[in-house]
């Protein structure tokens, strides 16, 4: 299990990829793929059974990122995982290339689920989770599905077919970051209170601060515990965290920095 301290250096690492992917394909989500990182980089580093040799097997812990916009940083932690070429993050978004706008599993090894149209990923989750248990496999599922996604109606549609067939072995991270393409969630289309809408639903819920490594990794290891229902972590976060002129503006969400700013950013993501 790595410490804090590894896993923050990944963090970085991570958004200095997004910054240059987007930045060279003049085009992806900044902003959301920024406030996941550390629920992403502790998923994949400390929490699930993910490896170079078991990547192509069926048989392993699963993840789908429900909010697809963000599939940057998918990729950069693919990369980290060295799963992805770091020269092919370069590629992203551009005509041919393996690493689009949204995830796609029939392109990029790693990537489970093809997602993009918001509300679905996590009802792909379910299906995961269901046939494992019909299969008595002892393997686990992790979605990551956004605040604002949470206002699809297909997303409380999942949250009911999870409880009734009693999917203890799912576990969905809510990146709650509170701002949407369009601006504030609760002006939008408020969806809150998302944690008691949840136990609502029949799921056992955890709220974490989700920029803290030893919270999300309390909260992953209780929902190891949970019997008999699915977990949903609820995961307070900034859009744009790690760059002091991204966070916590909505401008961030899918426009893609000018070369000084992109210079700006590097140079507060320094090592």
């Amino acid at each position: 299990m790595l410490s804090n301290q590894e896993l923050a250096k990944i963090a970085k690492r991570v958004r200095r990829n997004i910054i240059k992917m987007v930045t060279d394909a003049k085009s992806g989500h900044i902003g959301g793929a920024f406030s996941a990182t550390e629920i992403a980089v502790s998923l994949y580093f400390n929490e699930m059974n993910i490896t170079k040799d078991n990547l192509n097997d069926l048989s392993r812990d699963k993840f789908v990122l429900s909010k697809g916009h963000a599939s940057a940083l998918l990729f950069a932690v693919l990369c980290e995982k060295g799963f992805l070429p770091e020269e092919e993050l370069l590629t992203f978004r551009k005509i041919n290339s393996r690493l689009q706008g949204h995830p796609n599993m029939n392109y990029v090894q790693g990537v489970d689920m093809s997602t993009g149209s918001l509300g679905q990923g996590l009802s792909t989750a379910v299906g995961m989770a269901l046939s494992y248990k019909i299969h008595n496999q002892d393997f686990r599922v992790y979605s990551v599905v956004g605040d604002g996604e949470s206002e699809e109606g297909q997303i409380w549609e999942a949250a009911m077919a999870a409880a009734h067939f009693k999917l203890d072995n799912l576990c969905a991270v809510l990146d709650m970051n509170g701002l949407q393409i369009d601006g504030d969630v609760t002006v939008v289309m408020n969806p809150f209170p998302l944690d008691e809408k949840f136990k609502a639903f029949g799921w056992h819920v955890i709220c974490v601060d989700g920029h803290d490594y030893d919270q999300l990794h309390k909260a992953y290891a209780e929902a190891r515990t949970v019997k008999g229902k699915p977990t949903m972590i609820i995961a307070k976060t900034v859009k744009g965290k790690g760059v002091s002129f991204m966070e916590n503006d909505y401008m961030w969400h899918g426009v893609a920095p000018s070369a000084e700013q992109a210079e700006a950013a590097l140079k507060e993501l320094e090592d």
